[in-house]
């Protein structure tokens, strides 16, 4: 039987006081509106397989049932299980203050390897020439640079480095920051688009109401005026203002990342590209076209932001000729006409 505290909790978080505190408390504390998303639908989800039980009557035992059964009940991936272990461990830490001590013992999906999907040269030319504009660019940005498509769309004016070719990558996956290259062959659209951004700007301080791009939480408080600058500006402005969640100020935030792979699937097609081709497709090839061209492994590694250079080594793939380098014994046969006609 459900209990008096999960009562309350009942179906959407709109009308569960809370989960709204839950996503008051990541609002304020600058989380991403896709990570609040992602955490509070684990945390219903968490909610609804317990009968509605409140998570503060449950703990490791609990926690482990779910995610024992999203793994071998739901069949879900490694990858999405351990969302939904994050979304419970920042549950019980940062909200219910009382950490989860040990999950080791729980039945984890298996996440097989997964080899990239890889365009070759002729293919991103053909994919880049089905493309125009700002999604142009970024798609550029994703193939010249290795970016990952969260990473472009939130670019500010001030992290490209026309002087030294390069882009600074702030918070990047597991808030890592980077230097990665910058190909020249871009810098005239790149300052086209800068000049856009200003014309933007312009019109914004101009609205009395408007507050400013967001900004991170310390340079907030150190640079009061950064908001109204230039060089804060997103790279790629939304065409629109728009309120921020959770203060209500009137901001212009960067456009929705999730146009971009629709553009790119979209030139594919148009292109006559049989493979499936995303945003990750370009930062593949990025990092497999480096290393044909010479580039040593650690220097990619450090382009792409990797922890660990095992994730990259995964590119070397293409570089060998079949499994391993092997020769297949079929060659041998053809090249010395055994093969029948």
């Amino acid at each position: 039987m459900a209990s008096a505290k999960g009562i309350a909790l009942v179906s959407t978080h709109e009308k569960s006081p809370f989960l709204q505190s839950i996503d008051r408390f990541m609002v304020v504390r600058r989380y991403s509106r896709r990570t609040i998303k992602t955490y509070l639908y684990w945390i219903k989800y968490f909610i609804r397989f317990s009968r509605l039980r409140h998570p503060s009557e449950m703990g490791e035992a609990e926690v482990e049932s779910f995610l024992t059964y999203l793994a071998v009940d739901r069949g879900v991936s490694a990858s999405t299980q351990s969302l939904a272990l994050n979304a419970l461990v920042f549950l019980y830490r940062n909200i219910l203050d009382t950490p989860l001590e040990d999950m080791g013992s729980f039945r984890r999906s298996h996440k097989p390897v997964k080899l990239p999907t890889v365009l070759n040269r002729d293919e991103v030319t053909r994919l880049l020439s089905c493309m125009s504009g700002i999604h142009l660019i970024i798609a550029s940005l994703l193939y010249g640079s290795g970016l990952r498509r969260i990473e472009a769309v939130r670019l500010r004016v001030k992290d490209i480095d026309f002087q030294y070719s390069q882009i600074q990558v702030w918070n990047g996956k597991g808030n890592k920051h980077r230097l990665t290259t910058l190909a020249p062959e871009l810098f005239s659209s790149l300052k086209d688009q800068i000049r856009r951004v200003e014309l933007y700007l312009n019109d914004d301080r101009r609205n009395a109401q408007y507050s400013g791009v967001q900004m991170p939480d310390a340079q907030a408080r150190k640079y009061v005026n950064a908001p109204h600058t230039l060089g804060w500006q997103y790279l790629f402005p939304s065409a629109k203002l728009s309120l921020e969640p959770g203060t209500g100020q009137l901001r212009r935030h960067h456009i929705d990342e999730s146009g971009v792979n629709k553009q790119i699937k979209r030139a594919a097609t148009l292109a006559s590209i049989g493979k499936s081709a995303t945003s990750h497709t370009l930062r593949h090839s990025f990092a497999t076209h480096l290393l044909e061209s010479g580039a040593d492994i650690r220097t990619v590694q450090e382009q792409l932001g990797h922890h660990d250079v095992k994730t990259t080594e995964i590119y070397t793939h293409v570089l060998k000729r079949g499994s391993r380098g092997v020769r297949s014994p079929l060659s041998d046969i053809h090249s010395k006409g055994r093969f029948g006609k």
